[in-house]
């Protein structure tokens, strides 16, 4: 909605226009406005793959001849063909944009919003943060706090945070990071490589295991179909037990089909664990010269940002965060100084 209204004040024909416009036929009726832009046609055109140069086939599907009614193809029903076209947006970007629309990020009721909506955790339960603000609160009174704290009422403590406190942590982080990689670009490789690897390592065998017990057993549910199958035939089994050992076995299978699938995405990822390095430090580069923290830099290089409970051992508070950089995790930035600099 915020970028349909965006479109309209800067005075964007929208797609049906600027096709009349340009002679291009096109069955969509012609709007009073033509700068009007609906929300779905932003939608359509952010989710749109094709604009990465591959091409997508068999996006809906309709049940049979009588019920025309299209539908939807599940993403890892369609058939997509790579590179068949130039690009005009990069898969990164366009992969980013999924990972956002995905985040709550909703424009309060008093019209504030926060760059860092969706993106904070409570590093206790893993809850989001809610953004909490009011027309009666200046800046620095706005805040995060964690969804599962309810006034000492809720499953968590206060993890509670200023949003300019926030901004400020965050930002230090990133300069550092961004500091660190642009001059010590070489000694980052190395010991993220190794970082990387050995937890790769580990997921990747707990992931595979756990692949083939499920391999297995999509294997044996086959052949207790067949066996119930045949003793429902033999009339070992009545009509009514085999129709309920059969909705148990269909319903074992559809979820083991989602773990498979789920456990086969995850191996691919641990496998790009180095690739996706390379990629970091290359986005890293485009921001040597930043000089504050924008929406674009935080969203390109940060996945998610932790907030631990406030610390007050000492007698003040002290409020620690951890963030979580997108391809690469945790940096252990403090390490690598310590490394640096001996």
């Amino acid at each position: 909605m915020q970028i349909a209204k965006l479109l309209q004040e800067e005075k964007v024909l929208n797609p049906t226009a600027y096709k009349r416009r340009a002679g291009i036929k096109t069955p969509s009726p012609e709007t009073d406005d033509p700068y009007h832009w609906n929300t779905n046609t932003v939608v359509h055109i952010l989710e749109r793959r094709e604009y990465t140069g591959c091409t997508v086939n068999f996006k809906t599907y309709t049940n049979s001849i009588w019920d025309k009614k299209q539908r939807e193809t599940p993403l890892e029903k369609q058939a997509i063909f790579y590179n068949t076209h130039p690009s005009i947006i990069e898969q990164e970007v366009f992969d980013k944009v999924q990972e956002i629309r995905q985040q709550r990020h909703r424009r309060t009721k008093t019209g504030k919003s926060s760059l860092f909506s969706g993106m904070v955790y409570c590093a206790d339960c893993g809850a989001k943060m809610r953004y909490c603000t009011t027309n009666y609160f200046e800046k620095r009174q706005d805040h995060f706090v964690c969804a599962n704290y309810r006034s000492n009422t809720g499953s968590c403590s206060a993890h509670f945070i200023r949003t300019v406190v926030l901004e400020d942590l965050v930002w230090m982080h990133m300069k550092a990071v961004i500091f660190y990689v642009t001059r010590y670009e070489n000694h980052f490789r190395a010991v993220m490589e190794h970082k990387l690897l050995l937890s790769s390592e580990e997921k990747i065998c707990a992931s595979v295991k756990r692949l083939e017990q499920a391999q297995r057993r999509m294997g044996e549910l086959d052949r207790l179909f067949i066996r119930i199958y045949e003793d429902n035939v033999a009339g070992r089994i009545n009509d009514e037990r085999f129709a309920m050992m059969s909705r148990s076995y269909e319903t074992e299978q559809e979820e083991l089909k989602v773990e498979i699938q789920t456990l086969q995405q995850n191996i691919e990822v641990q496998e790009r664990q180095i690739e996706n390095l390379e990629q970091f430090i290359q986005r890293v580069h485009k921001y040597k010269d930043l000089d504050e923290l924008t929406p674009y830099a935080l969203r390109e290089l940060v996945k998610g940002v932790y907030i631990e409970a406030p610390d007050k051992s000492s007698g003040k508070r002290r409020q620690n965060i951890r963030i979580s950089y997108d391809l690469v995790g945790f940096i252990p930035l403090n390490e690598l100084m310590k490394e640096e600099t001996a």
